[in-house]
């Protein structure tokens, strides 16, 4: 794999980047203290509210997470086809079997990332 340099306008993604970087190693923590808490992990007051706040947290973040990746998935592709790469190659590095297949992949990212803009998901 070549060298990446930095897309043309691409912010949006870029920001979208961070926060999945930043949620993944909150994510890594929450089960590193998995393997490391004894089982029914209990709060500071024994109820073990903290465990479960912990979990609820961690579950929350997972759909956040989704999001900022379907919009860098997104950004990717479309950077992609502007530096010249046609459906057929994106399908390739995709692991898709078709052209067809990558254009309907992106299609329904994009309509789904509108969907959450526009709060009807």
């Amino acid at each position: 794999m070549s060298a990446l340099t930095a897309p043309a306008d691409v912010a949006g993604g870029e920001v979208a980047a961070v926060r999945l970087e930043e949620d993944s190693a909150l994510i890594g923590r929450f089960l590193a203290t998995v393997g490391t808490a004894a089982d029914g992990a209990e709060g500071a007051d024994g109820s073990g509210r903290a465990a479960v706040e912990d979990s609820g947290a961690a579950l929350s973040l997972l759909e956040s997470m989704r999001a900022a990746l379907d919009e860098v998935e997104a950004q990717v592709v479309m950077e992609a086809r502007r530096r010249g790469l046609d459906w057929r190659q994106i399908a390739r590095h995709r692991g898709l079997n078709s052209s067809q297949a990558a254009s309907q992949r992106h299609q329904r990212l994009v309509t789904r990332l509108e969907e959450i803009r526009q709060g009807v998901r």
